[in-house]
């Protein structure tokens, strides 16, 4: 179906510069600024009916306009082809009879006034104006004055130049085949440019393009049915409406806008680049982080502003309702309900402390006993009777040996008592009680109206305070930079 959607989109963008780029495609020629020189490009030619002509006949045309022309109603303009069918039959004529003596048969002749006359024609009626194309006969008028007038194209009128350039004195039989041969390169391919566009019954320019639209429409259609139909079984929280939502982007594909407004069916690139990407042929990871972080960066300040703000609104106007009070008291007068028999919160600080006692401390005795003996020997070195004792001799080690043995007996005394009172039921139920004692104590003391009403303007205008300093340090970051440092993180976590 991505393929699908390429072909359309690329089918999109062919109809909506074929007009403005049809010259391309009628004669693969590409101008060159400023110059009258053109990159010729080759298109393959195919035979093409020319109803124009009188009787119709067949032509030589690009393969392009001869089948695309009918969809955009584009057909012969009648003038301009009648013209290039007058030059056709002139050089028919001059071959038949010979160079000289065609030049001066009376054929020839009326062919060349009847030039000269549909040369006028064509300066004064401008058939390339219904088109868009009067740009295109002012550089022909420029071309013919130029070529008459040897480059002073302000001595000549583009009616007389025409005049002229279809006479027999300018057409001698020693310029005959130089100048048809600069009639066919600078003149004939920009008149063949011009051409005639029907007008449908709703008084615009004949499209048909909605012709070969339709058969896309119809599968893109058939397809997003089946597509949230599916999505909609997949997840049972959505129906098929909810289904068709989500996937709100593809709606672009089966839109008819070649019936009402063609340009908009450049809408289609958003689903073909996303169906694209889903299928593995493009990868758009870059352009959707890129876009992202656009969008994030947009709005984020904003609505982390706004959330922080609510939020501590949101508690403040708790505490001014006296909320905090009510806490306070039915924490205290509501009975806890035990689910498992268990009092968690005694049982994880029994466990830590053991765990704390005779797997960590074991552990950490050597670096204690450094600490401590560092300590003490930092102590006692300030001490000048040390200092003293440490120089008398047969002493002079003594010192050294009671800090050693006053640091093992203090770590060594620690741990034991700790294992003891570990060990020793009496400890713990004493310890317990504290605990509850304590826990109580504080919720009553705290429901008294003095203090509580003290802690609520406090609470309440720290809560203020960090509203403000939060805003305004807010304010102050760059959040694009935290959404780049974001990505870095990311990415470090996915190579990790």
């Amino acid at each position: 179906m991505a393929i699908a959607a390429a072909a359309n989109l690329g089918l999109v963008l062919f109809d909506l510069t074929y007009v403005p780029w049809r010259n391309f495609w009628l004669q693969g020629n590409i101008p060159i600024p400023l110059t009258h020189q053109v990159i010729a490009i080759p298109i393959p030619q195919i035979s093409c009916q020319d109803s124009s002509a009188k009787p119709p006949r067949q032509t030589q045309e690009s393969f392009v306009t001869c089948l695309y022309d009918p969809v955009k109603g584009i057909e012969y303009h009648p003038d301009t082809q009648s013209y290039l069918n007058a030059v056709e039959r002139l050089r028919q004529q001059v071959n038949q009879k010979g160079l000289e003596a065609g030049l001066q048969s009376a054929e020839v002749q009326a062919t060349l006034a009847d030039l000269r006359k549909l040369s006028a024609e064509l300066i004064t009626s401008n058939p390339f104006e219904s088109v868009g194309k009067s740009g295109t006969l002012e550089k022909i008028k420029n071309r013919m004055r130029d070529r008459v007038s040897d480059g002073r194209r302000s001595d000549v009128s583009s009616a007389d130049a025409f005049t002229l350039f279809w006479n027999t004195p300018h057409l001698s039989p020693q310029t005959w085949q130089q100048e048809i041969t600069w009639f066919d390169q600078s003149i004939a391919p920009l008149i063949a440019t011009n051409y005639y566009r029907t007008i449908s019954e709703n008084g615009e320019f004949t499209n048909n393009f909605w012709a070969l639209d339709a058969p896309f429409i119809l599968l893109f259609a058939l397809e997003f049915l089946a597509r949230t139909f599916y999505i909609s079984r997949r997840f049972t929280s959505l129906n098929w409406l909810d289904a068709m939502i989500w996937r709100w982007y593809d709606m672009p594909l089966f839109t008819p806008f070649s019936l009402f407004f063609p340009p908009l069916a450049l809408l289609r690139t958003i689903p073909t680049a996303i169906q694209l990407h889903q299928a593995n042929i493009i990868d758009l990871h870059q352009i959707n982080a890129q876009v992202r972080q656009g969008f994030v960066s947009a709005i984020a300040e904003e609505i982390t502003e706004v959330v922080v703000v609510q939020v501590v609104n949101q508690v403040q106007h708790s505490i001014r309702q006296g909320e905090l009070t009510g806490f306070l008291q039915r924490t205290s007068s509501r009975r806890y309900v035990d689910i498992n028999n268990v009092n968690e919160i005694e049982a994880i600080a029994k466990h830590l402390t053991q765990l704390l006692v005779y797997q960590v401390f074991p552990k950490i005795q050597p670096d204690l006993e450094t600490l401590l003996r560092h300590s003490i020997h930092s102590v006692l070195n300030q001490s000048p009777a040390y200092r003293g004792l440490q120089v008398l001799p047969g002493i002079g080690s003594l010192p050294s040996q009671i800090t050693e043995r006053l640091v093992s007996d203090i770590t060594q005394t620690s741990y034991n008592s700790l294992k003891a009172a570990l060990e020793d039921p009496k400890t713990i139920e004493l310890a317990i009680r504290l605990i509850q004692n304590l826990s109580s104590t504080l919720a009553s003391e705290a429901q008294r109206q003095n203090n509580l009403d003290e802690v609520q303007i406090l609470l309440s205008d720290l809560l203020e305070e960090i509203k403000i300093n939060y805003i305004q340090r807010l304010s102050e970051e760059d959040v694009t930079l935290l959404l780049d440092q974001t990505r870095q993180l990311q990415q470090i976590a996915r190579k990790s």
